[in-house]
């Protein structure tokens, strides 16, 4: 988690803190990297919900715990289970990359959104701007099939167009136009087989290795640490990250006179 995420989840939950909400929604929180965040940046009397598709993944975000008290929801982001115009904000840290359906699932934010709340959002940019997980994909991508993108450059760095998703917030009724900046932070490890041993044995991808032979993953993680070292060093390494942070209030409803 400190390797990638930790600067983009303080950052969001500085940008969320800054709204001043009542009542803030959590969609794909995953092990609540960004929940333990807003539970320290956000005043006690705001209520955070976490949810995400996976209850493990829950589970372990409860274990870890929160300086104070977080509602823990099991939910689809495509079928929030929530009433209409309920939160004030709802925030995703590096999770709509997955959703099937992208403007169905901010079609759901916007129907739990108050009207003017804030869906804030983060996408990592194209995986040439991520260096870790680029020089990682270069080295192994011998091992990989020839004819399908890796599953890390087709799903997590694969969402990164502005267009794109300007094109799918509108399509699930945001009017708004979104505001979209770019944010570069820094990766550190302390050597250079700590982001090898993450991005390979720690990600799905790991699937796409082991199902091309039972040596496959360990020669990926022993080219990927390789690689890390010849670009960064032996040693502490640091790459370069960058994500976009996107921002789109919901709009009020029409008055009819």
């Amino acid at each position: 988690m400190p390797l990638i995420f930790e600067s983009y989840a303080a950052d969001l939950a500085s940008r969320v803190a800054g709204h001043q909400p009542a009542r803030v929604l959590e969609i794909a929180a995953g092990t609540g990297v960004v929940t333990r965040q807003l539970a320290h940046a956000l005043p006690p009397g705001t209520s955070i919900v976490a949810s995400d598709l996976s209850q493990p993944m829950l589970d372990q975000a409860a274990l870890a715990g929160t300086e104070r008290p977080v509602e823990w929801k099991q939910a689809d982001a495509q079928h929030l289970p929530f009433p209409d115009a309920s939160f004030d904000v709802v925030v995703c840290q590096f999770g709509v990359m997955f959703f099937p359906e992208k403007a169905r699932a901010f079609a759901e934010v916007r129907r739990v959104l108050r009207p003017h709340g804030e869906f804030v959002f983060n996408v990592w940019d194209r995986i040439e701007e991520n260096e870790f997980p680029q020089t990682i994909v270069q080295a192994i991508s011998t091992l990989l099939p020839e004819d399908l993108l890796p599953f890390i450059t087709r799903i997590p760095y694969g969402y990164h167009d502005p267009v794109v998703i300007a094109r799918d917030l509108a399509a699930g009724g945001f009017t708004e136009t979104p505001a979209i900046t770019f944010l570069t932070a820094l990766s550190r490890a302390g050597s250079p087989d700590i982001p090898a041993v993450a991005f390979c044995q720690g990600t799905p991808m790991r699937d796409e290795l082991e199902e091309r032979g039972p040596t496959t993953l360990a020669q990926a993680t022993d080219l990927a640490t390789a690689a890390i070292a010849a670009r960064f060093g032996p040693g502490d390494v640091t790459g370069k990250l960058r994500a976009l942070v996107v921002s789109v209030k919901r709009d009020a409803p029409a008055v009819h006179r």
